[in-house]
């Protein structure tokens, strides 16, 4: 229990937490709380005056801060995207100074991050740089030189919030206390905390597992920052970097601005609240209440020796992982089903050549994800390119998907669709109709017909030409950093430029003698590839 009270002796206003002692009079965890949180002198660590005890109680009496927990703000969603960077930020220099000191906290999580009132402008109170957040609740902390308090095999903390190692009742270090703070920050951006589940025991079951990345859910922010907490995130302590890789990271972040980028989107409400934070910035209803934890069900019972529950639940897998906020998608078998009716109508409606070159252009679609968003959709920009002569520029646009994968599928299947749309639309859009070709009218209404538009078709260019834009969407992240504009202007023009001259060789199949005359547009579209991709990187910025 935590009160608020006064000191009458020093005319301030002070916090009063009580914990009861144990019926034995073991007051061990308060004992914990006091030696850890003596050692600490840091603004953004709520500071410890006194201790006192009785035959029932210890009394810590500590700094009061006047403001509300993390753990509400995030359930309300109140704090914009920049806070949460400087509330990470805050946290992060704290859990560096206890380190310093011999002091692990073990039991990091927004009930016991306390964000400061802030002012009628939305800025924090002038008690210093660091005092957008304090970290709080000690009790659970590890003294590196007190060995009666950090026994091998004890467990304590929130699960929801545990390092696989602690967890398993393993030595607990620095890595454990970045872990945590991890999925706090993982928790504020993404308003999902991905190892809570709805029972204590599916919790534990995904402790330790591999956690949706962050960068798939929060497309919108910067990859260095989502791999850097996607990475402290890491089951396996040695692989999860430092606290001053994420510290640095988060810092960087901030100078240079969270600027948005096409591939995603914000979480429901964000703004919205953020409005409405900014109006009504009081909060005195909570302003003396919020020095108290909220309790948890997930709160880890501590007992010693090996937590064999804990690491028989570990052991187990999950088959269903945590739902995270991210773009909206839709089964496999709803688009398959759309493009069959499509077929069917087109058979129906007696046009089945033109139904067989559907197939071909649906037929792809077998291989997308067990759910998809319509991302995949930006492969008909290929053929709409093609109409106004500018279909080279479509590997800049391929190159845009987040992940390697993504990006060679769009860019192959933009070239497959930008090639049956040539005989649809009687016209040179990339490679120009075959010598041979007739009229749209002649092979539509027949199966035979159809399969002699679409024969010609398949062959070594059709895969060299595919695979030409598959490895240019591929790489083109990959060359364009973001870090100077003039190497991201040479890398374009290379790229661009290299693209170009393959083209010819590898749509004719290597051979010497093409069929058809050089791709539509060739250079137009290279010059308008190399824009795109160069626009594309300054507003994402750097890698």
């Amino acid at each position: 229990m935590v009160w608020s009270a006064r000191d009458e002796l020093l005319d301030r206003e002070v916090a009063v937490k009580r914990i009861p002692l144990a019926p034995d009079g073991d007051g061990e965890r308060a004992t914990r709380e006091a030696l850890a949180t003596a050692r600490l002198s840091h603004p953004a660590i709520v500071a410890l005056y006194e201790v006192h005890s009785d035959d029932e109680a210890f009394y810590l009496i500590s700094e009061l801060v006047d403001g509300e927990t993390l753990s509400r703000l995030i359930a309300a969603d109140a704090l914009s995207d920049e806070e949460v960077l400087q509330i990470g930020v805050a946290l992060a220099r704290a859990l560096s100074h206890a380190h310093a000191r011999g002091v692990i906290h073990r039991d990091v999580k927004p009930q016991n991050v306390l964000v400061p009132q802030r002012l009628d402008d939305g800025s924090p109170q002038p008690d210093g740089p660091l005092a957008v957040a304090k970290l709080t609740d000690f009790g659970g902390a590890s003294l590196v030189d007190q060995d009666a308090l950090t026994r091998t095999g004890d467990v304590l903390g929130t699960l929801a919030y545990m390092a696989p190692e602690q967890s398993e009742g393993l030595e607990v270090g620095r890595e454990t206390d970045l872990y945590a703070l991890a999925l706090v920050l993982y928790e504020a951006l993404s308003g999902v905390n991905p190892v809570r589940g709805a029972t204590p025991a599916v919790t534990a079951r995904r402790i330790g597992r591999r956690l949706p990345p962050l960068e798939r859910s929060r497309r919108d922010l910067p990859r260095p920052l989502t791999r850097c907490i996607d990475t402290a995130l890491a089951p396996a302590p040695a692989q999860r970097g430092t606290l001053d890789e994420l510290r640095v990271t988060l810092e960087e972040t901030l100078q240079r601005g969270l600027e948005r980028t096409w591939r995603g989107t914000q979480r429901p409400g964000r703004r919205a609240r953020r409005e409405e934070r900014r109006s009504a910035p009081t909060r005195a209803d909570a302003a003396r209440t919020s020095q108290q934890a909220v309790p948890e069900p997930d709160r880890a019972v501590r007992r010693s020796g090996p937590p064999e529950l804990q690491s028989g639940l570990a052991a187990q897998q999950e088959r269903s992982a945590p739902a995270v906020a991210g773009r909206p998608a839709l089964p496999r078998g709803l688009w398959l089903g759309l493009a069959l009716a499509a077929i069917l109508w087109l058979l129906v409606s007696g046009r089945p050549g033109l139904a067989l070159l559907a197939l071909a252009a649906a037929a792809p679609l077998l291989a997308l994800p067990r759910r998809s968003g319509p991302g995949w959709l930006a492969c008909a920009l290929a053929p709409a390119l093609g109409l106004v002569g500018l279909a080279g520029a479509f590997p800049a646009i391929a190159g845009q998907a987040s992940r390697w994968r993504e990006r060679a599928a769009v860019g192959a299947l933009g070239y497959w669709w930008l090639t049956l749309a040539e005989p649809l639309a009687g016209r040179r859009l990339w490679l120009g109709q075959p010598p041979a070709g007739v009229r749209r009218a002649a092979w539509e209404g027949s199966l035979g017909g159809g399969a002699h538009v679409l024969g010609p078709m398949l062959g070594l260019g059709l895969l060299l030409g595919a695979a030409l834009w598959a490895g240019g969407a591929v790489v083109l992240p990959w060359i364009l950093r973001g870090h100077r504009a003039a190497l991201d202007v040479i890398a374009a023009t290379t790229w661009s430029a290299g693209l170009a001259a393959a083209a010819p060789l590898l749509d004719s199949g290597l051979s010497a003698h093409a069929l058809h005359p050089g791709p539509r547009g060739l250079v137009l579209g290279a010059i308008l590839g190399g824009a795109i991709s160069l626009a594309a990187r300054s507003l994402r910025g750097p890698i």
